[in-house]
């Protein structure tokens, strides 16, 4: 380890414990990025002085909620009794702080992702999202708080029935949700969560989470749908498509039932097209266009987001970079730059 990232480890190991004291979402159930997008800003590159300089700010604008109180004590025979009570977030982080002294990182998430993985969008995939970052920093405290916020907003949506699947293209899937007429009339709700639940609760709507056939090269397709979907709209329910990818990514192997949490994260995608306005995917021809146009390096899309006090700048700027390194597609920079508006977007 050399000296610049040392110095990095040593501001974020001195920031990350203060974020156990603030709640997990704020007002209206929005969900508090600052414990995860601190670790991208870290990754990125920022000082330790603006760590705290963004987190104020972050803090303060958003005004954050003090953590929940403990209510009762949770064990292994009723924690299932919590899920979806977000007023019981203290006591399942009691319990799953246990948990991980118990079993350790591995078995936890080993043992509790397949019951909790159905319900991946939970607080929009924000506690999708806070484990992801745990595990990229395996900080154990981070793990118990990641399952507790993802136990306590767990967004219950039409699970398998098991039907045969229509297609093995992530793309189609969109393109036949579009098709269904019903959605096309529904009203767009303010957060994301809740257009996601009001989507899911039509009939017609509910086979969607068994169309997409499951193969090997299923995240590889998902990952270039949600960027193709983000680059054609940079539209913000489709850049956590993009960034859910990299946190299912980092996740995945930590779930028995990794079929499961693809099934239904791509059911939550889908349920977004309405508030999308139903967009086409552009074309691979115009796709192609786009990676030759000339783009900024990695470090002054990185300053530019750091810069920002947008967190959806810091945490689409960090998984696009992370994700390029895995699937090499140029389009991750072209977006990224685009975000943080180093590059216009075509009108």
């Amino acid at each position: 380890m050399n000296e610049f990232s040392r110095f990095q480890k040593a501001g974020i190991d001195r920031i990350m414990p203060e974020m156990a004291a603030y709640g997990s979402e704020f007002a209206k159930t929005y969900a508090n990025h600052a414990p995860m997008v601190l670790v991208a800003l870290a990754n990125m590159g920022a000082s330790e002085e603006r760590l705290y300089e963004f987190f104020g700010y972050y803090r303060d604008v958003k005004q954050l909620f003090p953590f929940v109180p403990n209510v009762a004590p949770i064990d292994r025979g009723n924690w299932e009794a919590a899920i979806g009570s977000r007023e019981r977030e203290a006591d399942l982080r009691s319990f799953f702080a246990a948990e991980v002294d118990r079993l350790g990182i591995k078995d936890v998430l080993l043992t509790y992702l397949p019951r909790l993985s159905p319900g991946i969008g939970a607080s929009a995939l924000h506690a999708l999202m806070r484990t992801a970052y745990a595990l990229l920093r395996t900080d154990r405290s981070e793990i118990a708080s990641a399952l507790a916020y993802w136990a306590a907003t767990y967004l219950a949506l039409p699970m398998s029935a098991q039907a045969a699947p229509v297609t093995d293209d992530p793309a189609e899937v969109l393109a036949r949700v579009s098709r269904i007429e019903v959605l096309h009339r529904l009203p767009i709700q303010e957060l994301l969560w809740h257009n996601i639940r009001l989507v899911a609760g039509q009939p017609e709507f509910q086979p969607v989470v068994d169309w997409l056939a499951i193969t090997p090269d299923t995240p590889r397709r998902l990952a270039a749908a949600s960027l193709a979907l983000f680059a054609g709209t940079m539209d913000f329910c489709a850049l956590h498509a993009v960034t859910g990818m990299h946190w299912l990514r980092l996740t995945m192997p930590y779930c028995p039932t990794p079929d499961v949490m693809m099934r239904h994260f791509w059911q939550c995608v889908a349920a977004l097209m309405g508030e999308m306005r139903f967009p086409v995917i552009p074309s691979a021809e115009e796709l192609e266009e786009w990676r030759h146009i000339p783009t900024p390096e990695w470090p002054e899309i990185f300053a530019a987001a750091i810069a920002s006090n947008d967190e959806h700048d810091m945490s689409l700027t960090f998984s696009a970079s992370q994700e390029e390194k895995v699937y090499g597609d140029a389009l991750y920079r072209l977006v990224a730059a685009r975000r943080v508006g180093l590059l216009p977007f075509p009108a």
